[in-house]
C-alpha cells in the first residue's frame, strides 16, 4: 500500500485500483497508463509540481495528453509567476518518486489545482503513488482529500 490509497482506505473514499507492468523505458508515465489500462487518455491524469517566485511549492494535475499552462495556474494560485520544480525538490515535499506522484497522501499539504476537464467524467485516473500503480476515484472525491480547487490549467 502507499500513503495516497492509505489515505482513501482510511476514509473510506470511493475508489478502485489498477496496476500494470511499468517499462522503465515508456517515454511518458501517463500516456503508458493509459495505454497499458486501456484508458481513454484525456481522463488519465497527472501530477506535476511547480514554484512559485516564492519559492512555494504547488501541486497541478492535468490530463495526460496535455500539458500544463503556467500562467493560467499561476493566475489561479494568485502568484506572479511559476516555474516547474526541481525533481528533488518534487520528490521531497511529496514523498513519491516522479513517475509517480499522486496528489493524495504527500508529506506535505500543499495547494493543489485540478483542471476544470476532470468534472467531465464520471471518473478520472491518477498516480497511487508508485509507478505502474493507478486509482480510479471522481474528480470530487480527489478534491475534497487534497483540499484542491479546480482551475481551467491545462491545455
Amino acid at each position: 500500500m502507499t500513503p495516497a490509497l492509505n489515505l482513501l482506505k482510511k476514509v473510506r473514499a470511493a475508489h478502485r485500483i489498477h496496476s500494470y507492468e511499468h517499462d522503465p523505458k515508456a517515454a511518458s508515465y501517463g500516456l503508458e497508463a493509459a495505454e497499458k489500462l486501456d484508458l481513454e487518455p484525456a481522463q488519465v491524469f497527472k501530477t506535476l509540481l511547480v514554484a512559485s517566485e516564492k519559492g512555494e511549492l504547488l501541486v497541478a494535475v492535468v490530463p495526460v495528453v496535455g500539458s500544463l499552462d503556467l500562467k493560467a495556474l499561476a493566475h489561479a494560485a494568485g502568484v506572479k509567476k511559476v516555474d516547474m520544480a526541481p525533481v528533488d525538490a518534487a520528490q521531497r515535499a511529496t514523498g513519491y518518486l516522479v513517475g509517480g506522484i499522486s496528489p493524495l497522501g504527500q508529506k506535505k499539504r500543499l495547494r493543489t489545482f485540478i483542471d476544470s476537464s476532470a468534472r467531465g467524467f464520471s471518473a478520472i485516473y491518477v498516480s497511487a503513488g508508485r509507478r505502474g500503480l493507478e486509482v480510479e476515484l471522481s474528480a470530487e472525491v480527489l478534491a475534497e482529500h487534497t483540499q484542491a480547487q479546480f482551475a481551467d490549467i491545462g491545455r
